[in-house]
């Protein structure tokens, strides 16, 4: 779906494209943006339109700078929905907030770290996570197990560990009321 959405605005916003398959697509916005020589002004416009849509989420592109300005829809990315969040009565300036993290086939996060006082219990909901926490090598957490993270660990791989089946996890965070942003991803290298 996140796919479908990307590439719908993109053909609104450029000239036509005979076609796009998935495997070609980057093949085809690079093309259409030479095609239109609007680079900065045309990806600004897909960046402005992207976060805006309730199916995209800041994580599943990155906006490219120099000679072309382009959009990457590269790969699905997760999907977070808050479900939770409250003071904790005997624990002065701490909260808990919990979200469902989704994973559509094949998904991923960005390597991130949390709220500095961030402490993070994991609860994989449906299907298989795979994830590795600071120096920890990678596992697979199947539905019923969990894990955590420690108070400024880096999360270094957050994925469905499927390519054909979706996956979902309760993520709780005891954080400290004023520290945000509860994720931060890591900086991404553009080329």
């Amino acid at each position: 779906m996140r796919f479908a959405s990307a590439i719908a605005i993109l053909i609104f916003l450029s000239p036509p494209i005979k076609s796009a398959p998935k495997a070609k697509f980057d093949d085809a916005l690079e093309g259409a943006i030479s095609q239109q020589r609007r680079g900065a002004d045309l990806a600004g416009a897909i960046v402005n339109v992207a976060l805006q849509s309730p199916v995209m989420s800041a994580s599943s592109f990155t906006a490219r700078s120099g000679k072309t300005a382009v959009a990457v829809f590269n790969r699905p990315s997760e999907s977070v929905k808050p479900v939770f969040e409250r003071s904790i009565p005997n624990l002065p300036d701490k909260k808990l907030t919990a979200v469902v993290v989704n994973y559509p086939p094949g998904a991923k996060s960005r390597p991130h770290h949390h709220a500095k006082s961030a402490f993070i219990y994991a609860f994989v909901l449906s299907g298989e996570i795979r994830s590795a926490v600071g120096a920890e090598p990678a596992r697979i957490y199947r539905a019923g197990e969990s894990f955590y993270e420690d108070p400024e660990a880096h999360h270094l791989v957050s994925e469905n560990a499927s390519d054909t089946n979706a996956a979902s996890l309760l993520a709780v965070f005891v954080v400290g009321t004023d520290d945000k942003p509860l994720t931060a991803p890591d900086a991404e290298t553009v080329k």
